[in-house]
């Protein structure tokens, strides 16, 4: 079992930042790979990005390409997500989520990821 806990989530302005963290504990040497996916209210979950927790390869969805960066401490156990210049249509729940391994045809899809995080919201006033 991996048990994941987000944190940082908030209220922002449009234009503002926020860091989220996602602390994994368990086994996490079963997860090779750390996504942030994001669900607004009567929306599908959307990946926002994934890293791999040995090599650091980064992968993102191209519309957040350049606003949001994926890194990932792994002394600590613990994979952020920076965000900048935030939009009101960034406002949603955004979760973390830990799956075995890179996959092309899943790493963007919920069912890439095995353990996944309580949540955090994040809203963006305009």
């Amino acid at each position: 079992q991996v048990q994941l806990v987000e944190s940082g989530g908030g209220l922002v302005q449009a234009g503002g930042s926020l860091r989220l963290s996602c602390a994994a504990s368990g086994r996490t040497s079963s997860s090779g790979l750390m996504g942030w996916f994001r669900q607004a209210p009567g929306k599908e979950r959307q990946f926002v990005a994934a890293i791999s927790w040995t090599f650091g390869t980064t992968y993102y969805t191209d519309s957040m390409k350049g606003r949001f960066t994926i890194s990932r401490d792994n002394a600590e156990n613990t994979v952020h997500l920076q965000m900048n210049s935030l939009k009101p249509e960034d406002t949603a729940v955004y979760y973390c989520a830990a799956g075995r391994y890179y996959r092309a045809s899943t790493y963007s899809r919920t069912e890439g990821y095995n353990y996944w995080g309580q949540g955090t919201q994040v809203t963006v006033s305009s």
